[in-house]
């Protein structure tokens, strides 16, 4: 039977909703011509934050609609691709995407670790492969190591020239290729973890770097204007690139203490 305040209640959802698309957290939303279910996409920094707006939709806590979030990377998006030219100017939804990525991938890493103990920190699936202790070591180096070129050499070099590709393919590149596992990298020796840090000091180093990059990001003005080789893809990447590419690289390890978490070995507690 249906619930006499499914009329009253299923306005208040459209009404919520059109509250989430004002303020920019909503991007669209509708049912399927089937009638199986809706679908939304909103734009957040993190899953968690996507599950508590949804779970204060009307319908959601009535219990009319049943709730399920999924992850999605849109890196090539109508209306954001670039003519393949030199530099461009970089837009407030580019700069939003960025920052949403970055504080996205920094709770990735702070959730992945929480409640570890020192045998879990400390636990090596193999002789040749990181405990989550080295990855948090690592993550930490790498922040500061990848910020330190952006400033030093990105930002002072000219605007790319001779790009075949459009900056958004180039970004769908980075977002594709860093995070994917199977893409295997030797760490420089610069980065390579040796207990320099406990777990604690290390994530707190990453979460002082990862500060100085979102400040960094929010603040620089011509982040498409700047850019130089890289080595990984044989093209210019610019700093906004870069920028893209600490996040991505950090969601790369994410998933690496995600595999060390699922070993069948790794300690109870």
């Amino acid at each position: 039977m249906q619930n006499p305040k499914t009329p009253q209640i299923l306005q208040q959802h459209f009404e919520y909703l059109k509250g989430q698309f004002a303020a920019g957290t909503l991007v669209l939303t509708g049912p399927l011509v089937d009638g199986q279910y809706g679908i939304g996409i909103l734009e957040t920094s993190s899953q968690e934050e996507a599950q508590r707006i949804m779970e204060n939709d009307p319908s959601v806590k009535s219990g009319i609609f049943q709730l399920e979030i999924h992850q999605v990377r849109l890196p090539l998006l109508r209306g954001q691709s670039a003519p393949a030219a030199s530099s461009q100017a970089l837009s407030p939804a580019e700069r939003t995407r960025l920052l949403n990525h970055l504080d996205a991938t920094r709770k990735a890493v702070l959730d992945a670790t929480a409640g570890l103990s020192d045998a879990q920190w400390n636990f090596k699936p193999g002789p040749d492969r990181w405990s989550v202790a080295e990855v948090s070591e690592h993550l930490a180096l790498a922040e500061g190591f990848l910020f330190t070129l952006i400033t030093q050499q990105v930002m002072k070099a000219p605007a790319p020239t001779d790009r075949k590709e459009s900056a958004a393919e180039i970004d769908a590149l980075i977002l594709a290729v860093i995070p994917d596992r199977t893409n295997k990298a030797q760490a420089p020796g610069p980065l390579v973890p040796n207990g320099r840090w406990s777990p604690a000091d290390a994530l707190k180093n990453f979460q002082e770097g990862r500060a100085t990059t979102l400040k960094f990001a929010k603040e620089t003005p011509d982040l498409r204007e700047h850019a130089i080789d890289s080595a990984i893809f044989n093209k210019k990447i610019d700093a906004y690139q870069w920028l893209l590419f600490i996040s991505a690289h950090c969601e790369r390890h994410t998933a690496q203490i995600k595999e060390v978490k699922s070993d069948p070995n790794f300690p109870k507690q």
